[in-house]
């Protein structure tokens, strides 16, 4: 490659900052990396825009750093934003001792670790470009890709990194367009400003944004009720105190070894490493088993309270798992047959979430004194809701159970993995017209599970890629930021090698040339 590699970032939320990082920390050829966002809240996406303090990071800092292979750089950056403003306690948790920052702080992070890396690329010679524009088209130009913009504007690069964040919020009771329905509740500084302080407000969802709402209504001095609605009624689980433990067979290296051998692997195996894992830890994995199974029978409530009491249990079963599946999730999912993906989403991803992304204890201890006040209520089996007038809702549950009434209703849903963010359907109708990616049926694009690279027909491209969620089809566990990093070092190494081999390459063949 005589000419300088062009990179193309599709979007500048926390995937673009985790990617502007890792290729900041590899030894690339400079050249010129054009970043397309048209959010005003650029580095800080959707989930870390400024909000209430009650909007919370639910893993500690040790856990939400950019840097892959570096826990320690939020921690840092916290420990030095704590010497200058003269604070260093605020936002621990008193029942585990773990730090929950507010989203909005965690965006402050965000916004740093991107001008950091951008300015350490600048240093390298690296040319660096912001459009606050969003990419409506991509189409090939010559081995290369060109991206267009609404307003006409041109990027033709060798690698396009697509960051386009999360789909649009479910909305299962096609409420949107509806008087006194709120579709999308970021930021609830915003959002939640209409709402009487006395009306009955509902929220459809009982995962962590429902959790957010919930509190977020309370601390603002709400007395009305509120209801949190769900067809499931499970709850996120507790997070406990940390244990430290090291997985020993349950690993990353171990279903990556097997991905690398060509074996496909079925979940009853996973089922047996996981229990010997358990074995070796001294924990009982059949009382596990029946742990996740009572996450969809027992009493929400009870379930709460028990988990609440158990924060500082000494059982590490919830503990290896919730860092089990996070870890070593993407690199099992490309090994299972195709079947049994589709029946672990179908029957087990609501209690995957739940264990896997739990709240903190201090939000739960908020979220029972709410439920023993009585001004709190937790409703499952919503069956069907319709308006009733002047932005009310009737709440239809089972048919014997008489029906609720709510004046407002917040949308607490989460993102249907099949979903496309609205501002990236375009861009990828067009990808897809021009034979640059392919539409996966659990959503999003296919892409190859060690490089992140769009996959067309079984050829995964080394100039496309994607990180986040539009890699939930083929991918598992998309969202989180440990998972995200991860990601975003494979592609910058990706991008990283294939330079590297093409500068190879024409190396060798000037040197034929002149021989």
């Amino acid at each position: 490659m005589s000419r300088s590699v062009e990179i193309g970032i599709v979007g500048g939320g926390a995937s673009a900052v985790c990617l502007l990082d890792a290729l900041a920390q590899t030894h690339t050829p400079p050249g010129g990396i054009t970043v397309f966002e048209p959010s005003p809240h650029l580095w800080r996406g959707r989930p870390y825009q400024p909000d209430l303090e009650t909007v919370r990071v639910n893993i500690a800092p040790d856990g939400m750093s950019v840097r892959f292979g570096d826990s320690g750089h939020f921690p840092r950056w916290l420990a030095d934003r704590d010497a200058t403003t003269g604070s260093g306690t605020d936002f621990v948790d008193p029942l585990n001792r773990m730090r929950f920052v507010p989203r909005a702080l965690y965006g402050h992070y965000l916004e740093d670790a991107a001008q950091a890396a951008l300015a350490q690329l600048r240093e390298r010679g690296w040319r660096i470009d912001i459009v606050r524009e969003a990419v409506s088209a991509a189409t090939p130009d010559d081995g290369q890709v060109a991206l267009r913009t609404r307003s006409g504007r041109q990027a033709v690069v060798d690698y396009t990194v697509l960051c386009v964040g999360r789909g649009q919020a479910g909305d299962p009771y096609a409420l949107t367009g509806t008087e006194g329905f709120i579709a999308d509740p970021y930021p609830l500084s915003r959002s939640l400003t209409d709402i009487g302080p006395d009306g009955t407000v509902g929220v459809i969802g009982s995962g962590l944004t429902g959790i957010d709402v919930v509190l977020s209504l309370a601390s603002g001095g709400h007395r009305g009720r509120i209801l949190l609605l769900s067809r499931s009624g499970v709850l996120p689980l507790v997070r406990q105190s940390p244990l430290p433990y090291t997985l020993q067979h349950f690993t990353a290296e171990r279903f990556r070894g097997a991905a690398a051998r060509g074996e496909m692997l079925t979940v009853d195996e996973l089922v047996g490493v996981m229990r010997t894992e358990f074995s070796a830890a001294g924990e009982d994995f059949d009382s596990m088993v029946e742990e996740i199974a009572a996450l969809t029978t027992e009493d929400p409530v009870r379930r709460l309270r028990r988990h609440l009491a158990e924060v500082h249990s000494p059982r590490r079963g919830l503990r290896i798992l919730q860092q089990a599946v996070p870890a070593t999730g993407p690199d099992i999912w490309p090994l299972l047959p195709e079947h049994e993906k589709t029946e672990l989403l179908r029957t087990h991803y609501r209690s995957v979430m739940s264990l896997c992304c739990p709240m903190p204890p201090t939000a739960a201890a908020r979220v029972l004194d709410l439920i023993d006040a009585g001004q709190l209520e937790i409703l499952s089996g919503i069956r069907h809701i319709e308006p009733s007038g002047g932005g009310a809702f009737t709440l239809h549950t089972d048919e014997e159970q008489p029906a609720y009434r709510a004046d407002r209703l917040v949308n607490a849903v989460s993102p249907s993995s099949r979903s496309l963010p609205p501002k990236a359907e375009h861009l990828i109708a067009s990808m897809t017209a021009a034979g640059l990616a392919q539409r996966h049926p659990r959503g999003g694009v296919t892409v190859d599970r060690p490089t992140s690279r769009l996959v067309v027909d079984g050829t995964a491209d080394p100039r496309l890629y994607a990180l986040g969620d539009l890699a939930s089809g083929s991918l598992f566990f998309t969202f989180g930021l440990p998972s995200i990093v991860d990601r975003a070092y494979d592609i910058a190494d990706a991008i990283h090698a294939d330079v590297r081999g093409r500068t190879s390459s024409l190396c060798g063949a000037d040197v034929l040339q002149n021989t």
